[in-house]
């Protein structure tokens, strides 16, 4: 069944009371403090909300800590990602009936490690039998492994990276809850502390504590809450590998066009109708190849549409508005805070406010390059 376009809202987003270091909490307590702060910005209670998603814990646990009895249960993990696949999956839940009111909750305590869980990987695994003995390890030395193809096929140097970075920057200094807000310069990136050829320490995302959290129900309720309704129009997903190694093309995510290439035909839109993009940036080449595998512009040329501003204050399609993974937060899965600054977006309330924005695509990421998740809201219901 095919989601009727504008016919789910969200109607609650908050993120945790808290962001960046945060020793104190444990990670279903930032669940839970993202949750109670998305509800009263709906003006809703535990009692209210019929179903519930997440990742990273379980929604048996989260429902459980809020007391919470839901008709709808979403545990779809497949990295950070994982929320733009639980806002498709509850709008197609609320369509068919399952809940009326869906809790999507995140936290992570990425940073400090309260109650986290451990990164081990199983000599078993596919990854622990043909990448870990090799040295491919952790994400910086998983993600360099299509990047460098990528680099060497269509000319993209360190500055090209570098650039990224200190875009994202000028963007971080207008949001107060940024972790970083300095002015950096691409000298600045290429002389910061080499972590895995080609990363320096400024390409790669921060590690944060934090969380975030969704409410969706139907658009016909939706003018009933207090927020300005911000529609679902569109959404895509896919999935393609466990290995980084084992990409289809290292130039280009297979999963990022196919997830892409679904939400703008469910949405029914142009790339020309979009006023506002938010693409997951664990590291500085994720930018590049979302605006390509998105069709925003054609390989090889998202170095160029960056490098000519097109993507900074003032230009035609502003990019990453919070900051980013680079410099607004990062506490591993990263999707949530992209959804969250597309809802500001379409409200109005952004740090950074695009002027007079209508629809705005949030694109995710999930693993090295193993999933991908797409949504585009509008503020427009006759979209």
């Amino acid at each position: 069944m095919t989601m009727q376009k504008n016919s789910v809202a969200v109607v609650g987003a908050a993120e945790t009371t808290k962001m960046g270091k945060i020793p104190d909490v444990s990670v279903i307590g930032l669940h839970a403090d993202a949750a109670l702060n998305a509800m009263a910005d709906a003006g809703l209670t535990p009692a209210d909300i019929d179903g519930v998603a997440t990742a990273g814990i379980s929604p048996v646990e989260l429902a459980h800590y809020l007391g919470i009895k839901p008709t709808y249960a979403d545990g779809t993990s497949v990295g950070g990602c994982s929320f733009m696949l639980h806002v498709r999956h509850a709008a197609a839940a609320i369509n068919a009936g399952h809940a009326k009111t869906i809790l999507i909750t995140h936290g992570e305590s990425g940073r400090s490690r309260v109650g986290a869980g451990g990164w081990a990987r199983s000599p078993s695994s596919l990854m622990g039998q043909f990448e870990m003995p090799f040295g491919v390890t952790s994400p910086p030395t998983m993600f360099t492994v299509p990047v460098l193809r990528y680099m060497k096929t269509y000319g993209v140097t360190e500055q090209d990276l570098a650039n990224v970075a200190v875009i994202q920057r000028e963007w971080a200094a207008k949001n107060p809850r940024a972790s970083f807000k300095d002015p950096i310069s691409i000298d600045d990136v290429l002389n910061s502390p080499m972590i895995a050829w080609p990363f320096r320490m400024l390409m790669c995302c921060l590690v944060t504590d934090g969380g975030g959290a969704l409410i969706l129900t139907s658009a016909d309720r939706a003018k009933d809450f207090p927020q300005k309704p911000v529609y679902v129009l569109g959404t895509g997903e896919s999935v393609e590998t466990p290995l980084v190694s084992q990409m289809y093309d290292f130039t280009s995510s297979t999963a990022f066009k196919i997830s892409g290439k679904k939400a703008f035909d469910e949405a029914g839109i142009k790339h020309a109708d979009v006023d506002h993009l938010m693409i997951y940036d664990a590291f500085a080449h994720l930018p590049l190849y979302g605006l390509e595998d998105l069709g925003f512009v054609k390989p090889g040329e998202a170095k160029d549409f960056i490098n000519e501003r097109n993507t900074a204050i003032g230009g035609k399609l502003p990019l990453n508005t919070n900051g980013g993974g680079l410099s607004y937060m990062h506490s591993g899965m990263y999707g949530m805070y992209a959804l969250q600054e597309s809802v500001r977006q379409m409200r109005g309330t952004a740090p950074a406010q695009v002027e007079g924005a209508k629809i705005s695509v949030a694109h995710g990421v999930g693993g090295m390059f193993a999933a991908s998740g797409t949504v585009i809201f509008t503020n427009e219901k006759s979209l």
